[in-house]
């Protein structure tokens, strides 16, 4: 609450003297209270600071979801964790409901795929949420029904929508339902015996491991699944390589975080290998590899060093317009932590606002840029600019 007082203020351009007198408080009172170090627990003091700055006391005590996502987030995570907890998906013996007597057209389960896994790359987490559950009950059913070749065809289209499941609650910070999406899906991609889709759900497991907080572990499981493809590995199929490619780059991080500086340049060099192998960017499989997305690695696994200038200096001479909205965003995300790592809060800022006219759907939902723009508002410049307060409003975080 204390950081709305401050934002209606500032819009209204008083000093705190001038709003501490009018509600006949003092200005170190008032400062406290901007900085939630003083409690506004008093409905008169709320009220009157409501009508000092011309707004509504709900104005400054907020909506009940505020700080939180938004409630169709709240909906689509619900009817996500439910398709993954069915039972039925469980137990072999289980019923499944089918419509019309005849199991889900692979067909169309290849498209409703394809355009899940493009909403990922455009930052449409809305859309995500709202065609994941019924495509995840409708590919299980499939897995169920066929036999043979077209078997192999469902469980593959299984593995690459619980992986889809497994990026969207990661972005969203439902790191513990992440990884039950991505360890299911691994499972799937080893039933359909296609290399390059287990590759691509074996980097999801290395990612959701990560983003549960099992760094050692994630950093681990990188090595191991990157000898694993080596030795199932053409090196003619740039599917194949993208997916080895990119597998490599959770690995760096995971062991950037750890400290682990030998790890996180081995597995860079080695994606760099393969990225030069490929020959340019490209997107098989969703992974959009090549130099560009290993240089943007680069400068993250700076940032997770510590090695914030350098981070700056590579990170802000990279052109990630040949990247997916998604990777793009991402990257700027990066840059502005670094930003407010050295109090260059503008800088930041710059990052975010310029991001958001790309996706504001990831700025909004997406945990990292919570995180960021609420460190950006307990910094002493950062309490008192006003587009960031605007930004935090629209962020539901104040």
């Amino acid at each position: 609450m204390g950081r709305r007082v401050a934002w209606y203020r500032i819009r209204r351009g008083l000093s705190q003297e001038v709003l501490a007198g009018l509600v006949g408080r003092t200005a170190d009172w008032l400062g406290k209270v901007e900085n939630d170090r003083a409690a506004l627990d008093r409905l008169s003091v709320i009220r009157s600071l409501a009508d000092a700055l011309g707004v509504s006391v709900l104005d400054l005590i907020g909506e009940a979801k505020s700080g939180g996502p938004p409630p169709e987030q709240d909906v689509g995570v619900s009817r996500l964790r439910s398709a993954l907890t069915d039972y039925r998906s469980l137990v072999p013996l289980a019923p499944v409901v089918r419509q019309g007597g005849e199991p889900p057209d692979l067909l169309q389960i290849r498209h409703d795929v394809e355009s899940v896994m493009d909403a990922y790359q455009r930052s449409s987490y809305k859309r995500m949420l709202r065609s994941l559950p019924d495509l995840l009950s409708r590919t299980h059913i499939a897995a169920r029904e066929y036999e043979g070749q077209k078997l192999l065809v469902a469980e593959r289209f299984l593995a690459l929508t619980a992986q889809a499941a497994a990026m969207v609650l990661t972005k969203l910070g439902e790191v513990d339902l992440a990884w039950i999406a991505a360890e299911r899906g691994l499972q799937a991609a080893q039933r359909s015996g296609d290399m390059a889709v287990i590759g691509s759900l074996l980097r999801s497991g290395v990612h959701s491991l990560h983003s549960y907080g099992q760094g050692p572990t994630s950093t681990e499981m990188a090595g191991q699944a990157a000898g694993y493809l080596r030795k199932e590995m053409d090196w003619s199929s740039p599917r194949m390589i993208s997916v080895y490619g990119t597998l490599l780059l959770p690995g760096a991080i995971a062991a950037a975080r750890e400290g682990d500086r030998g790890s996180a340049r081995d597995y860079l060099e080695e994606s760099e290998k393969a990225a030069l192998r490929l020959g340019r960017d490209r997107n098989d499989l969703w992974t959009a590899f090549g130099q560009t997305n290993v240089a943007v690695h680069r400068a993250a696994v700076a940032n997770a060093l510590g090695d914030v200038d350098t981070a700056i200096d590579l990170g802000r001479r990279i052109d990630t317009s040949v990247l997916p909205t998604e990777r793009q965003v991402r990257h700027a995300l990066e840059l502005a932590s670094a930003y407010v790592k050295r109090n260059r809060i503008d800088s930041a800022l710059g990052q975010i606002l310029g991001a958001e006219k790309l996706s504001s759907e990831q700025i909004r939902r997406h945990v990292m840029s919570r995180q960021i723009v609420t460190a950006m508002l307990e910094t002493k410049s950062g309490k008192r600019n006003p587009t960031l307060a605007a930004l935090a409003l629209r962020m539901r975080i104040i």
